[in-house]
């Protein structure tokens, strides 16, 4: 930003998303590689009941914010799009002091009924401080979302991703540390050490976000009001994430126990981690590019919307579903046929493996409905995309609960399958409603029959590295063929590179 207002710089928002897309990998391949370090520490039934301890502190964190987060970015977005720098100020100073009642109140809350929840809740008192230092530091942490949504909406890119990159170095190098010369092997105080290392990011990120804008020195326009505008978008936000967030980790605490029942878990804990701890990491690790690319949709979604420009709308949709299409076909397509070997290199863990492989035949569906997601609350429907996501949640929990004494993790999966599909439809019908956007039915079945027949005949080759190569080949050939993939989209993605501009100069 330029000294004297608020700048919102003009990098076209794909040049952003490939920007951030080196560093996010680069944080999801370190934040995978401590993954496996903390589950070769304290083992899957550790990593199980550290996974417990996050979802209190996603519960806490999603109270504490109070869909403050959204509103920051939407807010801004929107008064940057209409050409009102100057009330940028008036929206940050509402935000703060709203994050402040809630995340004090909350925070209080946690840390008083720390006992309880660990007793109860977790059913493991090894967790007690955990649970306390997450009350304690939840205000820092909610107030740096504010920071957040501030900077993402003035379209910062670059110095969200280093200040990023350092909140992540000085997490994992906080827990690392408490890790080896503290907690040892004791699940206790690895709990600790994993939430002080979040809590010690988060401070770094609030500090440093609070500092680059007090340096901007924007000047302050005529006070405008910005409760209500603010309350009409995060108290839905808020109770609706709330009740998610609490489905959500009502049903993380029940899984181990509902798998308890099944005749043939051993470990129920243990399974638990694998799946959550282990298996999901690797999953989503390649889903970077794709939730850097989500995070600049919203605001500049907002953007178009409030500027009225419904082709760019339409345009950026389009862009954007076909490339985590095509995305999550290719990560799909690696991830299942590479699982087993990547997860006994990484996790020594032939059964983790197994897991991967089924979860990561919806690799295309997950990475779409992450797009779709943020282009809707992009343009203002965020209440209604939180009454989905609630609404699926709902059913997870109800199909977790009859199917695991049951069916065990094949249970776990099979709703977890029915209720992500629900929702991605529900999602996609919203998106055409509100933009008129159209989707060829033979777009989904093309994908479907190419990506499911390209796994198949890649399995007939025993070397990796070939029966990677077959099933990218036959995939993206078979969509070429059945009209999935254009040649329009090959020449976009090189123009995106910059390779066809070099090409055209020669």
């Amino acid at each position: 930003s330029h000294r004297g207002d608020v700048h919102v710089r003009k990098m076209p928002i794909f040049y952003n998303a490939l920007m951030l897309t080196g560093v996010n990998l680069l944080l999801r391949l370190v934040s995978t590689s401590f993954q496996v370090f903390i589950s070769a520490r304290i083992g899957a039934a550790g990593v199980g009941l550290v996974q417990l301890v996050m979802s209190v502190a996603a519960m806490s964190m999603t109270a504490g914010t109070a869909g403050v987060r959204t509103a920051s970015m939407y807010l801004t977005a929107e008064e940057l799009g209409k050409g009102h720098p100057q009330n940028v100020i008036w929206i940050l100073s509402g935000c703060v002091r709203y994050s402040l009642v809630f995340s004090l109140s909350i925070g209080m809350g946690v840390y008083v009924a720390a006992p309880w929840i660990a007793s109860n809740w977790i059913g493991d008192l090894r967790t007690l401080g955990a649970i306390r230092l997450l009350g304690i530091f939840l205000p820092v942490s909610c107030l740096s979302g504010v920071m957040i949504g501030y900077f993402t909406a003035a379209n910062r890119i670059a110095t969200l991703a280093v200040v990023e990159v350092a909140e992540q170095l000085c997490s994992m190098g906080f827990t690392a540390a408490a890790l080896i010369w503290w907690a040892g092997t004791d699940t206790g105080r690895a709990c600790q050490a994993m939430v002080l290392g979040g809590c010690a990011g988060s401070c770094l990120t609030l500090c440093t976000l609070v500092i680059l804008r007090l340096l901007e020195r924007s000047p302050a326009g005529t006070r405008i009001a910005v409760c209500r505008r603010l309350t009409s978008i995060a108290l839905p936000l808020a109770a609706a994430d709330d009740l998610k967030v609490g489905i959500n980790t009502t049903e993380n605490l029940m899984v181990p126990k509902r798998l308890a029942l099944f005749s043939g878990s051993v470990n129920a804990m243990a399974q638990f981690g694998m799946v959550c701890g282990m298996v999901f990491p690797v999953l989503m690790f390649p889903a970077a590019i794709l939730y850097g690319l989500s995070d600049l949709l919203i605001p500049e979604m907002a953007r178009c919307n409030a500027a009225g420009s419904q082709k760019r709308i339409c345009y950026l949709a389009r862009r954007s579903l076909r490339l985590a299409l095509f995305y999550g076909v290719a990560c799909g397509g690696v991830l299942f046929l590479s699982a087993e070997p990547l997860c006994l290199r990484l996790y020594k863990s032939r059964e983790a493996g197994a897991y991967l492989r089924w979860f990561a035949l919806l690799t295309p569906m997950l990475y779409c409905d992450a797009v779709i997601d943020a282009i809707n609350k992009g343009l203002g429907q965020q209440k209604i995309c939180v009454v989905f996501n609630i609404l699926t949640s709902a059913m997870d929990l109800a199909g977790l609960f009859f199917l695991l004494p049951i069916m065990g993790m094949k249970g776990y999966f099979i709703s977890f399958l029915i209720t992500h599909a629900v929702n991605a439809m529900l999602s996609f019908a919203l998106l055409v409603k509100v933009t008129g956007f159209r989707i060829r039915l033979m777009i989904p079945f093309g994908t479907i029959i190419s990506f499911f027949g390209a796994i198949w005949a890649a399995e007939f080759w025993p070397d990796l590295m070939t029966c990677v190569a077959v099933f990218l080949l036959i995939c993206f050939f078979s969509l070429y063929l059945s009209g999935v993939l254009y040649r329009e989209d090959l020449q976009w993605l090189l123009q995106l590179t910059g390779i066809r501009k070099k090409q055209e100069k020669t």
